[in-house]
């Protein structure tokens, strides 16, 4: 398959079109392909897929169940294990507060985590401090890592979660989940793992079957915003004792009640399966794109944010000494959409926590920008992104 390319959408602003799109990791553009399906099956095949005497709610159900085959497909589950959501945050929620009755009633009321997750975990994490829970966050090291090691030497005998994101939305680090997993075989904690900037890039890492609960987001990979999925995989033939957010019918298994919104389910399928498909081409040319960029800021004096070893190739954080974010973001936003950071806390400002947990100075949290892509940019003008943040650096 060849990937559309989102340049009549996102024009370079070279030729007077609107800038070219480098947040990504806030949110993608919907894919063409995805798109056209998810209008089909508003406008054509519209039935309700919990509709069982007619042929409308049948193609629904059918439609359902092959997403379902689609996203478990991704990360090697099985179809009956995905619990499709509104999104990551919704599924973050689901796994980490549907486990607190169950940490009650077990006497299990330790969770460890870390300091860099985004907020939909550590917010959900301070809800249950107040119940009594006690919450471990580890540091990363300078360059945005969480140590395995620090993980498994945090476990204790009362431990009821481990919750690691897959892959940092602000620097692009990926955690080392696969060590993680490993260190947790034989020991009863349930391990989350928010994969809301992993899944549909990383391919491997999120197979490892000792994940026993894997947040989805549809609008990371082009599909369209309100779309996820919680998958909730069996260990041997247990599923993780989850207690819903929410009541009011048994769609979901009873973990997420409420009629299934079955063109957004549609659109995150195929998603998922063109993300599958096309792995390789992706990275392939989201490297490439990486590489442009490091280069054109390189003569700049240029500070990567993040272990440029172990970032996925569609993010690159990067601090320009002597260059505020802010008045980068102003200099480019006719040349490039860009963010200093989560789109869920740019509203207010604030430095970044996931730096100042890795101890960078402030000068360089203050001055981060994050540049984020996906399969179909294409034309990235790096030569006049230097070229912007030059003349900041000489006034």
């Amino acid at each position: 398959m060849t990937v559309a390319s989102t340049s009549d959408t996102f024009a370079s602003s070279s030729t007077g079109g609107r800038p070219t799109y480098l947040d990504f990791n806030a949110t993608s553009p919907v894919d063409p392909r995805v798109a056209d399906e998810v209008m089909r099956f508003m406008v054509q095949e519209f039935g309700n897929a919990g509709s069982r005497t007619h042929g409308y709610g049948q193609v629904a159900k059918e439609r359902v169940n092959r997403a379902r085959q689609e996203v478990a497909a991704l990360v090697a589950a099985k179809p009956d294990e995905v619990v499709f959501t509104s999104g990551a945050t919704e599924s973050d929620n689901l796994a980490i507060l549907g486990l607190a009755a169950h940490g009650e009633a077990t006497g299990r009321r330790h969770i460890v985590s870390t300091q860099i997750e985004h907020k939909a975990v550590l917010e959900p994490l301070e809800v249950l401090a107040k119940q009594g829970f006690e919450i471990t966050l580890l540091s990363p090291d300078q360059g945005g890592r969480i140590s395995a090691e620090a993980v498994a030497a945090a476990l204790r005998s009362d431990t009821l979660l481990v919750s690691v994101m897959a892959v940092n939305n602000e620097t692009g680090v990926i955690q080392p989940i696969e060590e993680i997993a490993d260190a947790l075989v034989g020991h009863e904690t349930f391990f989350h793992v928010d994969a809301a900037q992993a899944y549909g890039k990383l391919i491997q890492p999120l197979q490892h079957p000792r994940i026993d609960l894997l947040a989805v987001s549809g609008h990371k990979i082009g599909a369209p915003k309100g779309i996820g999925a919680l998958i909730v995989r069996r260990r041997g033939y247990k599923r993780p004792p989850l207690t819903p957010l929410m009541y009011g019918g048994g769609q979901e298994r009873g973990l997420r009640p409420g009629t299934l919104p079955v063109p957004l389910i549609a659109g995150l399928g195929t998603a998922s399966a063109l993300a599958l498909d096309e792995a390789d081409q992706r990275t392939a040319s989201a490297a490439a794109i990486k590489e442009q960029l490091i280069e054109a800021l390189r003569p700049l004096g240029a500070v990567l944010n993040g272990d440029p070893d172990r970032t996925v190739a569609t993010t690159l954080n990067v601090s320009i000494p002597g260059v505020d974010s802010e008045a980068a973001i102003v200099a480019l936003k006719d040349v490039v959409a860009v963010s200093n950071g989560s789109a869920c806390t740019s509203q207010s400002y604030e430095p970044s926590h996931v730096l100042t947990a890795a101890g960078l100075p402030r000068e360089l949290v203050e001055g981060a920008l994050r540049f984020s892509w996906g399969p179909d940019t294409t034309d990235v003008p790096t030569e006049l992104i230097a070229e912007r943040l030059l003349r900041l650096l000489r006034r």
